[in-house]
C-alpha cells in the first residue's frame, strides 16, 4: 500500500475507534448529546453530523499525507494537530449519530442540502440559505473540500512545496467548514452539537490565520 493509503487507512480507525469513546462518553455523562425527541434524519443536527464527519476526514487524510512530508516543524505540528482535533471530533458526531439510532450515510440527502432547511429538515425558514451553489466535482463533494487531483499532487511533493500546497488547501478547506459550522450554529437543535459547532468555527478562524502567516514566511499567497 502507498503511503497515502496507510494514512487514509490509520485516519479510519482513529476516528472509529473516537466514534465508540464518544458513544460510551456521552451515554456515561448522563447523554450529553441526547433530546427528548431524536433529531430526526433529514435535520440539520443528523446532516451536519455527517457532513462534518465527511469534511473532517479528508482534513485527516490531507493532514497525515504532509506531516512526514513537511520539513518545518511549524507545519508538521500543526497537521498532527488538526488530525488528532478533527479525528476527535468527528468521532464525536459518528458517536451522536449512533446515539440517535440515525444511519452515519444518507443516499437520499445531498451534501450540505440541511443548510437550505429549517433545523427539523423542514422548507428554508431564515438564515443562510443553500449551499453556495457548490458542485460536486473530481471528489469535491461540499464546499471547501479538495479535489481528487489536488490530493494526488499532494501526495507526490515533498518539503517546501508540499507545506505550501498543503496550508493553501487547508485554508479553503477550514473556510468551506466555517461555513458549514455557523449553518449548524444556526440550524442545530441540539446544544452540544451547537457548541461544538461555535467551537469549531473559533478554533478553525483561528487556525486561518496561522496558516496565512505561514505561507507568508515561504513566500506564498491562499488560493484565491
Amino acid at each position: 500500500m502507498t503511503r497515502t493509503h496507510w494514512a487514509a487507512v490509520t485516519a479510519v480507525v482513529l476516528a472509529l475507534l473516537f466514534a465508540g469513546a464518544a458513544t460510551v462518553a456521552s451515554a456515561g455523562n448522563g447523554g450529553s448529546a441526547t433530546v427528548e425527541r431524536a433529531p430526526a434524519g433529514a435535520s440539520a443536527d443528523a446532516g451536519f453530523a455527517r457532513d462534518m464527519s465527511v469534511h473532517h476526514q479528508q482534513a485527516v487524510e490531507m493532514s497525515f499525507i504532509v506531516r512526514d512530508r513537511a520539513q518545518g516543524e511549524e507545519v508538521r505540528r500543526l497537521a498532527y494537530d488538526i488530525a488528532n482535533t478533527q479525528a476527535n471530533q468527528r468521532g464525536m458526531m459518528l458517536g451522536w449519530l449512533d446515539l440517535w439510532g440515525l444511519p452515519k450515510v444518507s443516499a437520499d440527502a445531498e451534501p450540505m442540502a440541511w443548510m437550505s432547511t429549517g433545523g427539523d429538515g423542514s422548507s428554508p425558514g431564515g438564515g443562510h440559505s443553500g449551499h453556495a451553489g457548490h458542485q460536486a466535482e473530481d471528489g469535491s463533494l461540499m464546499s471547501g473540500m479538495a479535489t481528487k487531483s489536488d490530493l494526488e499532487r499532494l501526495s507526490r511533493l515533498s518539503g517546501k512545496q508540499a507545506e505550501i500546497l498543503y496550508l493553501q488547501l487547508m485554508i479553503i478547506h477550514h473556510n468551506g467548514g466555517i461555513a458549514m459550522a455557523k449553518g449548524c450554529v444556526e440550524r442545530c437543535e441540539v446544544g452540544v452539537e451547537r457548541d461544538l459547532a461555535q467551537g469549531m468555527v473559533d478554533a478553525q478562524a483561528s487556525e486561518v490565520e496561522l496558516m496565512v502567516d505561514l505561507l507568508h514566511k515561504r513566500g506564498a499567497e491562499p488560493r484565491t
